[in-house]
């Protein structure tokens, strides 16, 4: 049998940050193909994620210098970065580490939420500023919130105790929190019906969130519109500049495709 024949092929190997829906609706058309080879990276900081297809490593790398050192080891293809808007951090790690092991790099980011008609929003650069407003918006004896910033973020609200707040997570939050709290552990998505009835049981007179994007949590902001509820909105961290952009999976899949294909022509 000729050399050619036994060698074995060598799949493309694509390496995906991030534990999003957007993340997860890529590795599912991506490990389709028989040709690649999909890793999805997840943080960690969630008890029990929901795990995509393909194969999956859970934790950090170390910084830039462990990211690229693993892109170099495991014969990385491409890095995409498919992380929460919110963690700005791994965008800028993954920019660096990309840049230092000649790894093509995508960021598949979903557009942030635009205000419509009827819209109260209060748009804010910081969990602090986030705070700082509360106050402002709500009177005496009606200064009930509704907190879906995370449970990471409630350091930030510890101080207020004059007022109530519904902290919606997936886990448990652990102190320093605020001393007037009723956690809520769901997952989204949440339906508007859902959303609405949340609203009125708890007499919500402000809800607190941020600009994720995400279609699964987008009803709350209808719910709160509907109901003259304001909505303090936290505005999303820098991103690095110069790093191609998608949408969606499905323009990251074409982005991908179209790649693959150039390398190919190219040799």
């Amino acid at each position: 049998m000729p050399d050619a024949a036994r060698r074995p092929v060598r799949h493309r190997h694509v390496l995906i940050l991030g534990g999003t829906a957007e993340a997860r609706r890529l590795a599912t058309t991506l490990a389709a193909d028989p040709s690649l080879r999909v890793t999805s990276s997840l943080a960690g900081r969630v008890a029990a994620p929901r795990l995509p297809a393909g194969e999956v490593r859970i934790g950090g790398f170390g910084g830039p210098e462990g990211l690229a050192r693993w892109l170099r080891e495991h014969a990385v293809d491409v890095l995409i970065d498919a992380t929460h808007p919110f963690a700005g951090t791994i965008s800028f790690h993954a920019a660096q580490a990309a840049a230092t092991a000649h790894v093509p790099l995508l960021a598949l980011r979903r557009p942030g939420w635009v205000p419509g008609p009827g819209d109260d929003w209060h748009p804010v650069a910081s969990l602090d500023e986030a705070a700082a407003v509360l106050p402002t918006l709500t009177l005496p004896g009606a200064r009930r919130v509704f907190l879906t910033t995370g449970r990471m973020g409630l350091a930030h609200f510890a101080h207020l105790a004059d007022h109530w707040f519904l902290v919606r997570s997936v886990d448990a939050p652990e102190p320093p929190h605020p001393p007037h709290m009723t956690t809520l552990l769901d997952r989204g998505p949440f339906t508007l019906d859902g959303e609405r009835e949340l609203l009125r049981t708890h007499r919500i007179d402000v809800l607190v969130t941020k600009d994720s994007g995400a279609a699964a949590t987008a009803p709350k902001l209808t719910a709160a519109r509907e109901a003259g509820v304001p909505v303090v909105l936290v505005r999303r961290p820098p991103t690095p500049t110069g790093v191609p952009e998608a949408a969606t999976p499905e323009e990251a899949a074409t982005w991908l495709r179209h790649l693959f294909n150039e390398a190919t022509t190219a040799n």
